[in-house]
């Protein structure tokens, strides 16, 4: 198998609060190079050294980072989407910038390159009961009637192929009913809200804090049929725009589905709280099974009443609705 190196440039202060993203988003080995230790083991030893190779120096001096490595193929391609769109939640959360600059290179891969090489891994995908997962550049091979969703995720997550993507659309078959507006905190590509929309929602806003984000998950429902007018994508941290908490918590909506990691899933509960409608349900997954039982504790306190928590590998999905 082949391996893409993903770097993440930090600060020696952002390593912790770096590593603990990554695991929550499925990231069990990293490995960390931090400036800041070597220069202070340089200085605690300095009566040992006689001599400190230049060479050895100048390599050690480079910039703190964490560095982890991917497949390169389908499941890779998912799993550095949630690095991306957990490392850009670290970062609208450090407002002192502390962490240091939080940006992400592959090793010896342009964006270009990655975006395309992993298209020949990504096929057509059946989940549920209802859907199927087209990606754009592929034909079916025979008719179906199934709920064809056609993508291009471009590096944004959500392609169907991880489990919490799958988990989260096996309950937006069962909850989904004609006439309801959703709400998609952390959208990615769009795939929850627009399956959403297909499986017969009235609309939906889809809300996430990347740019870039936002316009694939635009252009994914034009694909797919949906007008802009019953699907709304909108960029911003719904942990700290203000602004934007006022919008989402100005009406009621019958579903509401986070599919983002463990820690941002509880900042987000009380913002949900208000959001869902009395006998409406909350869907929620990203969750690494480490950190269920926390994920869940909060939701309690936060006045849900669980009905499910679905399983699949490492992940977890809950569903809940107001008590």
């Amino acid at each position: 198998m082949d391996w893409i190196l993903v770097t993440i440039y930090t600060s020696s202060e952002g390593i912790e609060p770096l590593s603990g993203v990554l695991y929550q988003a499925g990231i069990t080995g990293i490995e960390i190079e931090d400036e800041a230790d070597f220069k202070s083991f340089l200085e605690e030893n300095r009566e040992s050294w006689d001599y400190v190779d230049e060479d050895l120096l100048k390599e050690k001096e480079k910039e703190t980072c964490v560095k982890v490595y991917v497949s390169d193929n389908a499941s890779g391609h998912e799993m550095l989407s949630a690095i991306r769109t957990a490392v850009s939640e670290l970062a609208a959360r450090d407002t002192e910038k502390a962490f240091g600059r939080l940006e992400i290179d592959l090793g010896n891969v342009s964006e270009e390159d990655w975006a395309n090489n992993w298209k020949q891994y990504f096929h057509p995908t059946e989940i549920g009961e209802k859907i199927l997962i087209k990606p754009e550049w592929e034909e079916l091979s025979e008719p179906t009637d199934r709920i064809v969703f056609e993508v291009n995720p471009g590096m944004s997550f959500g392609t169907g192929s991880h489990e919490t993507t799958q988990l989260c659309i096996e309950a937006l078959e069962q909850a989904v009913k004609p006439g309801d507006e959703v709400l998609d905190l952390g959208c990615g590509s769009g795939i929850l809200s627009i399956i959403a929309i297909l499986l017969g929602a009235e609309s939906a806003l889809a809300i996430d804090i990347d740019p870039n984000a936002v316009d694939i998950a635009k252009d994914n429902a034009r694909k797919n049929g949906v007008s802009m007018d019953k699907f709304i994508a909108k960029a911003g941290n719904v942990l700290t725009d203000e602004a934007l908490m006022q919008e989402i918590r100005s009406k009621k909506y019958p579903i509401v589905v986070a599919n983002i990691v463990a820690d941002v899933i509880i900042g987000l509960l009380p913002t949900a709280k208000e959001a869902v409608a009395a006998d409406g349900v909350f869907i929620t997954s990203g969750i690494i099974s480490d950190r269920i039982e926390d994920v869940c504790a909060a939701i309690e306190e936060n006045g849900f009443v669980i009905e499910q928590v679905n399983r699949r590998g490492d992940w977890a999905s809950i569903i809940c609705r107001l008590g």
